[in-house]
């Protein structure tokens, strides 16, 4: 039943798309839709109310394009998810599945130019595509004689129907100062300046996390984002939040005014005809900032009004942690260590002495409930994906009643999970084998881990950008012709989202990359999977800070990075002989701060088996 639902929905969009007027004519309709993995604020996790793409091809991965044709139906994803979509299409055989990243994989404007009849009209819902994506779209699909239109209604929504999930409205609470380590009335200070030095009238704020951050409120209406739906437009004199003001707490609305931040409140769907209005009071010079990773239905509402485009100051704010937050990061990640550990060792008594029977769900349950004790838990960052042997070549494999299987000494086990603690947020990534790993399975992993001990231990100039540092992890892997198809490493917020930009570390640029800083936090992650046999991936985060050198060319400025996870990695696993002496101290020190900050808070008969644990997995390695 679910594949010929899945058909006839894409009957009842084609339906849609011959139907849509185009300049008042009626008959000629739209030739390609696009449907983007996006909210109105270009959000890479969704509630369950904007999973379009899931709605309508079964995909449930965080990151897609869908276009459709009257006789196609195609993909794009990443290699996070290139195996997840295969498995999950309704049904298979009518969707095509484009693999980005891969050499001989076309582009989307490439793809529309090269299967669209002459002068096509393609549609899309320009609230739920950025600007810069529908820029590029828009420039190629013209220069080939097709025309890039925006949609008056959501052609998905339209079949969805009544069955769409209602938009969430959960509650908003006050993030206090003793976790955000700046008032909400400093920062909208703070972006005032900035603003005065770019001489633009009112900065336009759509981003989810950074609408959370300059307020310092936090919410639920995403899963395992501590964001709320609403927008900010900061101008001179006040700010403009735009919200379902019943969703603010009383404690959420008392702290915006003692932290003196006196809020124009207006109804969330109101930021359209808002936006147009001040774009029509600008005169002369008066300039409106909006990120170009703002929707383009928001860009239009600008008009003729002047833009300037950069990337909000509440962005560079956001990911350059203060003080408070890098001390509340750092102990979030020693609690979330301390949870871990718990879980490696209760997981390896019960599989070596065969006790009950552990699954990839039972286990992440564990896990979940040892990150409950610890202080300041909220919840999880992210699903945790807990994988055994052929399903941790599933790069974000979310283990199913109909998936599950039992984690066992035969074969590797990778767990990438994480936390939202008030005081900060982790990502950590273990690979482990409870037994006896093949000679490749070790040598893989020991390449993965040369790697992540290269990137963790370099040294690079200030506000250089952290795709030229993507290489480093890679080229143990490339020496012997292994590579993995996602980034090295991605930003983390602080209670806030698990990916955070704008930095990252990839073979892809980030545009809007401020370049790196002290205070920034970022994930350190290289892997290999083995199609249909096994994942490997270990992740850390790393804060990054100053770098003690012998020169400072031209006064530059050094930086390296600090490891705030403190879990450690399984020596078992590792081909010491492909190690050199540099990494084994490198392990064997990383390990010793493993141990001294943890054993500590590992005191009690409750948990001598952790501690045991811990203490077994941190002795020295010795070539």
């Amino acid at each position: 039943m679910a594949q010929r639902s899945s058909i006839i929905k894409l009957a009842k969009i084609r339906e849609l798309m011959a139907a849509v007027q185009i300049g008042g004519l009626k008959g000629k309709g739209i030739q390609a839709l696009i449907v983007n993995s996006d909210d109105a604020h270009q959000s890479e996790y969704l509630r369950k109310h904007d999973m379009r793409i899931s709605f309508i091809s079964g995909f449930t991965g965080s990151f897609g394009t869908v276009i459709i044709t009257p006789n196609k139906a195609v993909l794009w994803t990443d290699g996070r998810y290139y195996m997840q979509a295969l498995a999950e299409f309704e049904p298979s055989e009518v969707w095509t599945l484009m693999k980005e990243g891969l050499l001989d994989t076309p582009t989307r404007a490439a793809w529309l130019i090269s299967n669209l009849p002459p002068q096509s009209t393609v549609g899309a819902d320009s609230n739920l595509m950025s600007y810069t994506e529908w820029a590029v779209l828009h420039t190629s699909l013209t220069a080939a004689g097709h025309c890039l239109m925006p949609l008056e209604e959501n052609l998905i929504d339209k079949v969805w129907g009544d069955e769409q999930p209602v938009p969430t409205a959960n509650v908003i609470l006050p993030q206090p100062l003793q976790f955000s380590g700046c008032s909400a009335g400093k920062k909208v200070k703070l972006c005032r300046e900035v603003m005065n030095k770019n001489k633009t009238k009112a900065l336009v704020i759509t981003a989810l996390d950074e609408v959370a951050y300059i307020l310092n409120l936090r919410g639920s209406d995403i899963p395992y984002n501590p964001v709320f739906f609403a927008y900010v437009i900061l101008t001179l004199d006040n700010v403009h939040l735009f919200i379902n003001k019943n969703k603010l707490s009383e404690e959420a609305q008392q702290q915006l005014v003692s932290e003196e931040v006196n809020a124009v409140y207006h109804p969330y769907e109101d930021i359209h005809n808002f936006l147009k209005n001040i774009a029509n009071s600008c005169i002369n010079d008066d300039k409106i900032w909006i990120s170009n990773s703002s929707s383009y239905a928001l860009h239009a509402d600008c008009g003729e009004a002047k833009k300037h485009t950069k990337i909000t100051p509440v962005s560079i704010m956001k990911v350059i942690k203060n003080n408070v937050e890098i001390r509340g990061m750092i102990a979030a990640h020693v609690r979330d260590s301390v949870a871990l550990v718990k879980y490696f060792a209760w997981l390896e008594d019960q599989i070596k002495n065969k006790k009950e029977t552990i699954t990839e769900i039972s286990g992440a349950t564990q896990l979940e409930k040892f990150r409950q004790e610890q202080e300041h838990f909220i919840g999880l960052s992210f699903p945790t994906i807990s994988s055994v042997g052929p399903h941790g070549a599933i790069i974000h494999y979310l283990p199913t009643p109909t998936t599950n299987v039992p984690i066992t000494d035969k074969e590797i086990y990778l767990c990438d999970s994480g936390a939202q603690y008030q005081d900060g947020t982790t990502d950590v990534t273990r690979t482990l084998h409870f037994g006896n790993a093949t000679s490749f399975e070790r040598e893989c992993f020991t390449r993965v881990f040369k790697g992540q001990c290269r990137l963790s231990s370099t040294v690079f100039p200030l506000m250089i950008q952290g795709n030229y540092l993507d290489t480093l992890a890679r080229e143990n892997l490339w020496s012997v012709g292994l590579d993995y198809l996602h980034g090295t490493g991605h930003g983390v917020g602080s209670y806030l989202n698990v990916h955070e930009g704008p930095i990252g570390i990839s073979w892809k640029p980030y545009p809007d990359d401020p370049g790196l800083q002290p205070g920034m936090f970022l994930s350190n992650e290289p892997g290999y999977y083995e199609d249909k046999k096994f994942g490997i991936r270990l992740e850390n985060v790393e804060l990054i800070v100053k770098a003690n050198t012998p020169y400072n060319h031209k006064n530059r400025g050094f930086l390296t990075f600090e490891t705030v996870t403190l879990v450690p990695i399984q020596t078992n696993l590792l081909d010491v002989s492909l190690l050199t002496d540099n990494e084994i101290q490198y392990l064997n020190n990383y390990h010793t701060k493993c141990v001294n900050t943890l054993k500590p808070l590992l005191q009690g008969p409750e948990n001598a088996q952790a501690l045991e644990w811990l203490e077994r997995e941190t002795r020295p390695l010795v070539k």
